[in-house]
């Protein structure tokens, strides 16, 4: 057995060890939260960052369907401009928490992609989504750290590599967006009322 052989036997080890249980848990929040016209932030660092702005696309784009609602999904990891204001002016650590001050409702739910789950600016936003009723959700690595501990809904990658453990949050982003775009399609079709143009 190569590196190669290891590497991706580990992959499929690590993704057919996750439980079903606590996707579908994230599945039916995230359906709820679209159901009551909610938005879901989505954060993370390094690759998970890419993650999230994979996630917020395939969140809004996937699961657009003639006649339903739109899914509100935005990544809290594309604006840079801000991020790097708030980094600079006040704490790395902030760069999450001080966008959910200005968007995040009661109701909305904040997605946490981390693999060690003990990133500070991570941990900080998602203290501050339990303080004020927004849903938080978990996608760690193994053992998840301090996300793990305190998120609404947790997944836990487990495997020892980060890298497998962000091929994992890949493969939890597609099974996601998957399961909510069939629950969408399932609903019956409304008409939808246009924006009148400017």
């Amino acid at each position: 057995m190569d590196g190669i052989d290891r590497y991706l036997d580990e992959v499929v080890a690590a993704i057919a060890a996750i439980d079903r249980d606590s996707v579908r848990a994230i599945v039916d929040t995230l359906e709820t939260v679209w159901v009551k016209d909610g938005t879901v932030f989505i954060i993370g660092n390094g690759g998970s960052a890419s993650t999230a702005s994979h996630m917020m696309n395939d969140l809004n784009k996937f699961t657009a369907l003639p006649g339903r609602k739109r899914f509100r999904a935005l990544a809290l990891t594309d604006n840079v401009p801000l991020m790097t204001a708030l980094a600079n002016d006040t704490d790395y650590a902030n760069i999450f928490v001080e966008p959910l001050r200005n968007l995040a409702r009661a109701g909305d739910a904040l997605i946490a992609i981390s693999g060690s789950g003990n990133s500070p600016n991570i941990v900080r936003a998602v203290e501050y989504a339990l303080r004020y009723k927004i849903t938080t959700i978990g996608l760690c690595g193994c053992p998840g750290g301090r996300l793990a501990s305190i998120a609404d809904h947790m997944v836990v990658v487990p495997a020892d590599r980060i890298g497998q453990q962000e091929d994992g949050h890949l493969v939890l982003n597609h099974t996601i967006a998957t399961a909510l775009r069939e629950r969408i399609e399932s609903r019956p079709a409304v008409a939808m009322r246009a924006v009148a143009a400017s």
